[in-house]
């Protein structure tokens, strides 16, 4: 059996001695280890490396996905193909440790494997696994894939992530003090703590949450007998539940229930913590919703040399280094697509999750304008798009689509397959232009943009999430005028592209080609204002301060 003692390789800070559990359904930890999605994942991975940096006395507890997310690939025509395949990771320790859960009224066993901390220098991790032997095979697939379609599988996640990490650290004896709930699929673990402390008051002072999106999809909910059938709720009976959590119209929101079982609750940017308190702000018996803006941890992101150069001033360094990231970018695109891009051009790069609300496709709304800067010679533009697709969401794989189509022509457009860690370095590193346009009010926190800045590529966004905190329009980013909310959703759609291409005839392409030292003046600032706030170091600790002594 593993001790606690031995799990951290470092002298724990005093400052921050208070033993922590944090709680995700998805890690972005390396490229090796494909057990995320999106930006939740990004956001937990840089804070495990920031916990690990710091020597914070916490553990990240998540689940080991067989199939990962799912691999994304092409069709013989180059649209967009999902695909899943096993993998195996000889870099995790298996700890020997198996223990069972109760799930659906069955005993399922679950398997402890432990990352260490020196592998990716990380605080230590925890990945929980079905997919083993003592199970059969139903059970085996619930940790098959991260975000199963199936009802009744996403349900047996949340209960594997939040019931299996709890009784995992009762297993491995370690007095925890806090469980952080990085979004709501960990909330079985609440129960799990009320059936073992008798007491919601004891299971506030031990349990702090994080909502990450005001999004429907990211607040899950589930009708209390489907989710009582499950046994998601460790033996607490359906009235008890009832009793204990209040749940509207028959349905367990999870968002809202670990609002009324956690002691404290943030938002992950000032705006969204805004948004947050205007949607849960109505019901009754939720704790505070506070927010703490999310933040990425520049040491895994970061280029020495860019670094170096703006360190130094050296602004003939700093355009040197930018053009030799923006060739290697462009190597990886060649091999993808056959289309060979040029370093001495401007490169706008829309990368991240597809979803209908991000608006893959806004810059091509008006097709004829966007052909416009598209084709001039003059003034060349790249444009390169790339991001997951949830694989159910056809409406986003046809975009994705789409926009393969309407651009195949051009060789100066492209799209990329396999939107990871890997590939999101070499895009924030490659690009000029770092393109962000949500709906208003629907990015929480959008974290891709603070290491796209961190390797001079200058942020053309919405004002949402965290970008109100950060952006000086012409100063350290370019912000796209939005829409007034008092007009319908297409009208803002298509007054928001208007503004988008706007800004990029009349302002920017002219002065990245025009003016290259207001251009680099631009460039600069954003690398310099990005930090240290936006740095994850800033954000553990400020969870620690406000979150998890408070």
């Amino acid at each position: 059996m593993i001790k606690p003692s031995e799990l951290f390789p470092y002298k724990i800070d005093k400052k921050y001695s208070k033993p922590v559990a944090y709680f995700s359904m998805e890690f972005a930890i390396d490229q090796p280890l494909k057990i995320y999605s999106g930006g939740l994942g990004f956001l937990a991975g840089s804070h495990m490396r920031s916990a690990y940096e710091l020597k914070q006395n916490m553990i990240g507890i998540g689940i080991l996905w067989k199939k990962g997310y799912y691999d994304q690939e092409r069709n013989q025509d180059q649209t967009l193909k999902v695909s899943f395949r096993d993998k195996d990771y000889s870099f995790l320790t298996d700890t020997k440790i198996v223990f069972p859960i109760t799930i659906h009224g069955a005993k399922v066993f679950v398997k402890a494997y432990l990352l260490k901390p020196e592998v990716f220098n990380t605080c230590p991790m925890f990945f929980l696994s079905t997919d083993i032997p003592e199970n059969d095979f139903l059970a085996q697939t619930i940790s098959h894939r991260l975000y199963d379609p199936n009802q009744t599988t996403r349900i047996a996640q949340s209960i594997l992530l939040g019931i299996g990490g709890a009784k995992l650290l009762d297993e491995l004896k370690r007095e925890t003090e806090i469980y952080h709930m990085n979004e709501g699929h960990a909330l079985p673990l609440c129960f799990y703590l009320m059936d073992k402390h008798k007491s919601l008051d004891e299971v506030k002072k031990r349990v702090v949450f994080t909502t990450h999106t005001p999004e429907l999809a990211g607040n899950e909910e589930h009708s209390l007998p489907i989710l009582n059938e499950m046994s998601f709720f460790n033996g607490l009976t359906q009235k008890a539940v009832e009793e204990l959590v209040h749940p509207e119209n028959g349905m367990l929101n999870y968002t809202l229930t670990a609002l009324r079982m956690a002691k404290h609750a943030n938002g992950v940017s000032q705006l969204h913590g805004e948004v947050a308190r205007k949607m849960w702000g109505g019901y009754k018996g939720i704790c505070e919703i506070t927010a703490i803006t999310n933040a990425q941890n520049r040491a895994y992101w970061h280029d020495d040399d860019l670094d170096k150069a703006l360190s130094d001033n050296n602004d003939n360094a700093l355009v040197y280094r930018k053009k030799e990231l923006k060739k290697k970018l462009f190597r990886v695109v060649a091999n993808q697509t056959g289309k060979l891009f040029d370093e001495n051009v401007l490169t706008v790069v829309w990368a991240r999750r597809f979803a209908a609300y991000k608006r893959a496709n806004l810059i091509l709304s008006d097709f004829d304008r966007f052909m416009k800067i598209a084709s001039n010679k003059e003034m060349p533009v790249q444009f390169i798009w790339a991001g997951k697709p949830y694989p159910e969401d056809f409406g986003a794989i046809n975009t994705f689509n789409e926009i393969y189509w309407k651009t195949k022509a051009l060789p100066n457009c492209t799209v990329v397959t396999g939107y990871e860690l890997w590939i999101s370095g070499h895009l924030k590193k490659g690009s000029d232009l770092w393109l962000n346009n949500p709906r208003m009010y629907r990015e929480a926190s959008g974290t891709s943009g603070m290491t796209a800045a961190m390797n001079g590529s200058i942020n053309l966004s919405i004002p949402d999430g965290w970008v109100p905190e950060f952006a000086q329009h012409g100063k350290n980013s370019f912000i796209i005028e939005r829409a007034s909310d008092s007009i319908s959703q297409e009208e803002r759609d298509k007054e928001e592209a208007k503004n988008l291409l706007d800004l990029l005839e009349n302002e920017i392409i002219p002065m990245y080609y025009k003016s290259p030292k207001d251009w680099l003046k631009v460039v600069k600032a954003s690398m310099s204002d990005v930090l240290p706030f936006f740095d994850s170091g800033r954000m553990a600790d400020e969870y620690y301060e406000r979150m998890y002594k408070a």
